[in-house]
C-alpha cells in the first residue's frame, strides 16, 4: 500500500510538474505575443500602416476635359465627350465563364476572342476589354452586374465637320492627346492638366471609396480658330470636285482675310475623316498646303513684275520686244508658245509670255529679285506654328547665274507651299504689308510688315486684272460676275529623275478679290492633272472663280464691278 502511495505521489508531482510546464510555456507565448503586439502596434506602426496603405490605396488619375475647337463664329470643329473604358479583373470574371457571351455581346467582340483574353490573362487585376463605349452601352453593361468588370471615365474626341476640317485639326491619340494639326500645336492649350485622387481599393481592385483629392482637374482651354466653316466647306466642295474630274492625284486650296492674315479655308485632297481613322493611309494625314513644296510655274510671275516696278527699271506702260519668241540665255533656250513680239506688262501677263518675264528678270539686280521674294515670305516659315510647316527653297542670290534668274522669273529653280503663295498674294493684295498668317482668330487691327510700295502693289494689281479679262488671257474661266478679278495662272512641269517630267504638271491660280479693294486672296494647286486638260487656267481658275464667288457673298462684300451685275442679283447677304 505503501509503494502504490509513493508511485500515486510520484505520477502526482510529474503532472504538476508538467502542468508547470504548459503554464510556463503559455505564459511565455503570451509574454511573446504581448511584445510582438506591442511592437507592432507602438513601434512599427507607421510603417506597418504605410504598408498596408500601398496594398489598398492608389493613386487615381482625374482625367482633365480637353478644351473644344471653334471655327471663328462659334461652330464646334472638335468637341471631347464622355466614353467609357470597360475592364475588369481576370480572376474574378473567368470564375463566372456563363457571363462571356453576354459581355462580349455588349462590348461588340466575339465570345472566343472574349474567352481567350481572360484566361490568358487570369493574373491580370486590370484587364482591358474595351476602349470609347458610348455612355447608352455602358449603362446596359453595368446593368447586366457581371462579377469583376469595371468601368472607367474617359473622353473622345469627335469631328462634326469629318474630313472636311481634317488636315487643320488633325486629330488626337489613344490618351487623348494632340497627334498632328491644331490638336498637337496647341496641346498645352487644349490638354488641361489631369487631376489626382487617393483612393482605397479592395483585393479585387475595386474602388472602394475616395479618400482624398490631391490635385483637382485643370480643364483645356477652348481654341477659336480663323477658320469659317461656310468658306472651309466651299473649298473643300469645289477642290474635292476638280480632283475628280480632272482626275488629279492631289490638290490643296488657301484662302486668306487680306486685312488680318487669317486663314478662313485651307483644304487638301485626298482628305480623310479624324472620327474613323482605321481604313485611311497615313499618308493622307499630310497637310499639303502647308508642308509640299512646289514649283510655282508663272504664278510667281507677278512679284518679278512687282521687283521691276519697284527697281524704277519698268513701268506698267513699258513695251517689251519678244522677237522671234524666244531667247537664249546660256545654253537655254526659253521659248513662248507664240512670238507675241511687242509688248506691254499687261499682256505679258495675260498671255503668260516666258519670254517677256526673261527679259525684265534679267534686267534686274540679283539681290532686287531675292529681297523681294524673300520680303513676300518665300523661303521662310510662316507664323502660323503649323506642325512641320516647310519653308520652301529660295537660294541666296549670291550663287545665281543668268540661267538660274531666266527659269526663276517662270517658276522654276524656286519651291514654295500653297501657303507661302497665297501670303505673297495677300500681301500683294494688302499693298504691300505682309501680315504674318494665322490659324487663331483675331481681334481688331493686325500690323504687319511693309515689304513693298503700297503703289507699286496697285499697279501690279491692275495689270493681273488683264490675265482675267483680257481676250485669250489664260485666267478668263477665274473671273467673278459682279466683282473685279485679279490674279495669275500657272502650269509647272513636275522634276522628275533629274529632270521634268513632259506628261505630269502642277496647275495653279492665285489672286485677288475684288481687285478695286482687295479682301480675300486665295490660292488652288492641283496636282498632276489629266483627262485631258492640264492647264491652271482651265484646272485651277474655275475652282478660284467657285469659292471666291461664294466666300464674296457669304462674307456681304460689295461688288466692285456693277456693270456686269443684273439689278436682281444685287442683294445683301448679312454676315453671321
Amino acid at each position: 500500500m505503501k509503494l502504490k502511495r509513493t508511485e500515486t505521489q510520484t505520477v502526482a508531482r510529474q503532472f504538476r510538474q508538467r502542468g508547470y510546464w504548459v503554464i510556463a510555456a503559455l505564459v511565455g507565448c503570451a509574454l511573446v505575443i504581448l511584445i510582438r503586439a506591442i511592437d507592432l502596434q507602438v513601434f512599427k506602426h507607421g510603417f506597418l500602416a504605410e504598408q498596408g496603405d500601398e496594398r489598398f490605396m492608389r493613386n487615381a488619375r482625374i482625367p482633365a476635359h480637353r478644351g473644344s475647337v471653334f471655327d471663328r463664329f462659334g461652330e464646334p470643329l472638335a468637341v471631347s465627350t464622355p466614353v467609357e473604358t470597360v475592364w475588369a479583373n481576370a480572376g474574378e470574371l473567368a470564375s463566372s465563364p456563363d457571363r462571356f457571351p453576354l459581355l462580349a455581346k455588349a462590348i461588340s467582340r466575339e465570345p472566343d476572342w472574349l474567352t481567350r483574353r481572360i484566361t490568358s490573362n487570369l493574373e491580370s487585376q486590370y484587364l482591358v476589354l474595351a476602349k470609347g463605349l458610348q455612355p447608352d452601352d455602358a449603362a446596359h453593361l453595368k446593368s447586366l452586374q457581371i462579377p469583376g468588370v469595371n468601368f472607367q471615365r474617359e473622353y473622345r474626341r469627335f469631328y462634326p465637320a469629318g474630313e472636311v476640317t481634317g488636315h487643320v485639326l488633325g486629330f488626337t491619340g489613344q490618351e487623348d492627346e494632340g497627334q498632328e494639326g491644331l490638336e498637337l500645336a496647341y496641346e498645352q492649350k487644349l490638354a488641361g492638366e489631369d487631376g489626382i485622387k487617393r483612393v482605397i481599393q479592395d483585393r479585387m481592385g475595386h474602388f472602394v471609396e475616395t479618400v482624398e483629392s490631391i490635385r483637382s482637374a485643370r480643364p483645356g482651354e477652348d481654341l477659336i480658330t480663323s477658320v469659317d466653316l461656310r468658306i472651309q466647306y466651299l473649298a473643300y466642295r469645289e477642290l474635292k470636285s476638280a480632283i475628280q474630274e480632272f482626275q488629279a492625284k492631289a490638290g490643296s486650296m488657301v484662302v486668306i482675310d487680306v486685312r488680318t492674315g487669317e486663314i478662313l479655308a485651307m483644304v487638301n485632297q485626298p482628305s480623310f475623316n479624324p472620327n474613323d481613322r482605321a481604313h485611311v493611309d497615313v499618308s493622307q494625314y499630310r497637310n499639303r498646303a502647308a508642308l509640299d513644296n512646289f514649283e510655282p510655274g508663272s504664278s510667281i510671275k507677278p512679284f518679278f513684275v512687282a521687283a521691276a516696278l519697284g527697281s524704277g527699271k519698268i513701268k506698267p506702260t513699258t513695251v517689251i520686244d519678244t522677237n522671234p519668241g524666244y531667247i537664249r540665255v546660256g545654253i537655254k533656250l526659253i521659248e513662248d508658245e507664240h512670238n507675241w513680239g511687242a509688248m506691254d506688262i499687261a499682256t505679258i501677263l495675260a498671255k503668260s509670255s516666258n519670254v517677256g518675264m526673261a527679259h525684265i528678270a534679267l534686267g534686274l539686280d540679283k539681290a532686287t529679285i531675292w529681297n523681294t521674294l524673300s520680303g513676300l515670305g518665300f523661303g521662310h516659315v510662316s507664323a502660323t506654328g503649323f506642325p512641320g510647316e516647310s519653308a520652301g527653297v529660295l537660294t541666296n542670290y549670291a550663287g545665281w547665274h543668268d540661267i538660274q534668274v531666266a527659269t526663276m522669273a517662270h517658276g522654276y529653280g524656286i519651291s514654295v507651299t500653297p501657303l507661302q503663295l497665297a501670303q505673297a498674294y495677300a500681301t500683294l493684295g494688302a499693298l504691300g504689308v505682309r501680315r504674318p498668317l494665322t490659324l487663331r482668330r483675331q481681334e481688331g487691327p493686325v500690323k504687319g510688315d511693309v515689304v513693298m510700295d503700297a503703289q507699286v502693289c496697285r499697279d501690279v494689281i491692275h495689270l493681273l486684272e488683264s490675265v482675267v479679262t483680257m481676250p485669250g488671257a489664260t485666267g478668263h474661266r477665274a473671273a467673278v460676275r459682279g466683282y473685279r478679278v485679279a490674279g495669275k495662272t500657272g502650269t509647272a512641269w513636275k522634276a522628275a529623275n533629274g529632270g521634268y517630267s513632259d506628261h505630269k504638271y502642277m496647275a495653279v491660280f492665285g489672286g485677288v478679290v475684288p481687285a478695286g479693294s482687295p479682301r480675300l486672296a486665295a490660292v488652288v494647286v492641283i496636282d498632276e492633272p489629266s483627262n485631258g486638260k492640264y492647264y491652271g487656267g482651265d484646272v485651277a481658275a474655275p475652282v478660284f472663280s467657285s469659292v471666291m464667288s461664294g466666300a464674296l457673298r457669304l462674307l456681304a462684300i460689295p461688288p466692285d464691278d456693277l456693270a456686269n451685275v443684273p439689278s436682281s442679283t444685287l442683294v445683301q447677304v448679312l454676315p453671321r
